[in-house]
């Protein structure tokens, strides 16, 4: 029963599509222009640099949100906590990827990912932000970094947890490992056709310091 109230709270709380409501602040339907994802990257390029950042941190808010609630409902629980954080992180992508009130139709959960693994241990950023800044100024693809956030921190969670940094049992730590794996496969499900583009030398690049032109 915890776990799906972790869930729902997060998916309630990844219903706030950012890129969504400022796009209908700004007149237009963020998923009807670029690429029609709505999610910080087609924010970026769609309304500019400004509404972009304003996108990245509403959608890294909400899982971050979810999880300091969930912290705060079950901090009686230590050897539990991560996991309903992990949970809750899982319920904000969800909400982020497939709102029901836009027909499911949402964004990647990059942004929304980044907020859960800020929340859920500071341990994972140091190499977060190399693996996704390193990726985007040496080949300005956005979606590369995105992945190999997900791969580092699969792979990080799995080191750490067999180390002992959560103070769960092995059956804990491996539904962990479990939900982070099907989080990865849900992320590179949603970038399939990125990779195929990344595959041919097609995907688009995107550049945080000059303006984003079509390669």
């Amino acid at each position: 029963m915890e776990r799906i109230i972790c869930l729902l709270i997060g998916y309630l709380c990844g219903l706030l599509q950012t890129s969504y409501i400022i796009g209908k602040y700004k007149g237009i339907d963020i998923r009807k222009h670029g690429s029609g994802n709505a999610g910080t990257t087609n924010a970026l390029r769609v309304l500019g640099k400004k509404a972009g950042l304003f996108v990245f941190f509403g959608d890294a808010m909400k899982s971050i949100l979810a999880v300091v609630i969930v912290r705060i409902l079950f901090r009686n629980q230590p050897e539990m906590i991560y996991l309903y954080c992990l949970y809750a992180g899982a319920g904000a992508i969800l909400g982020h990827n497939f709102p029901f009130y836009l027909n499911f139709k949402g964004g990647k959960g990059i942004a929304a990912t980044a907020g859960m693994i800020i929340a859920f241990h500071p341990i994972f950023l140091p190499v977060g932000l190399i693996l996704f800044f390193g990726a985007l100024f040496l080949t300005h693809y956005v979606s590369l970094g995105s992945l190999l956030v997900y791969a580092g921190f699969m792979i990080e969670i799995v080191i750490v947890g067999q180390m002992g940094l959560f103070g769960a049992s092995q059956m804990i730590l491996t539904e962990m490992y479990i939900v982070t794996a099907l989080l990865t496969i849900m992320a590179y499900a949603k970038h399939w056709p990125n990779i195929k583009r990344l595959l041919r030398g097609e995907e688009r690049k995107t550049y945080l310091i000059k303006s984003n032109k079509e390669d």
